[in-house]
């Protein structure tokens, strides 16, 4: 008789991401439909007010830095979506992602972005603070979901 050895390995497919990697493909992806929103509901922000807050003008200039900071914010939510356990799940992270997203809104939207433009002397800068709730709001929202829906699906 003849004896055979069986020994099975397990090797990774590498079709995970790192956690900071599904950060930034999922700030993208968000990023990508609220610049869509911003763009069609509020064109003076994304024209005018966002390339601003870097001394740019126009919207290329404007969509450019949206999605730097889409990618940042990105790996943000996803070191703490590692770090809490909030991205375990879809379901807990897509919730996770819609409360970041209305918390950028009101920090950085609000307070964050008023302050710098207007430290920076920009004529339109918007009023302190800026809970402009039309377009704004909905569009961090949804630049959360799809972030804190991604992460969970591309990450660790």
């Amino acid at each position: 008789m003849s004896q055979e050895t069986r020994t099975d390995t397990t090797a990774a497919t590498g079709t995970r991401l790192a956690d900071w990697q599904a950060g930034v493909v999922g700030g993208l992806a968000g990023g990508a439909a609220m610049g869509v929103l911003i763009t069609m509901l509020m064109p003076p922000v994304i024209e005018m007010a966002i390339p601003a807050l870097y001394g740019l003008q126009g919207g290329l200039a404007g969509w450019i830095v949206h999605m730097a900071h889409s990618a940042i914010l990105g790996v943000v939510f996803a070191a703490i979506a590692a770090t809490t356990g909030i991205g375990n799940g879809i379901g807990r992270s897509t919730i996770a992602g819609l409360v970041y997203g209305v918390v950028l809104w009101a920090v950085l939207a609000a307070l964050v972005m008023p302050i710098w433009l207007q430290t920076l002397g920009f004529a339109g800068a918007p009023p302190l603070p800026n809970f402009a709730l039309p377009g704004s709001l909905p569009a961090h929202a949804v630049y959360g979901v799809l972030l804190g829906a991604i992460v969970p699906l591309l990450g660790n």
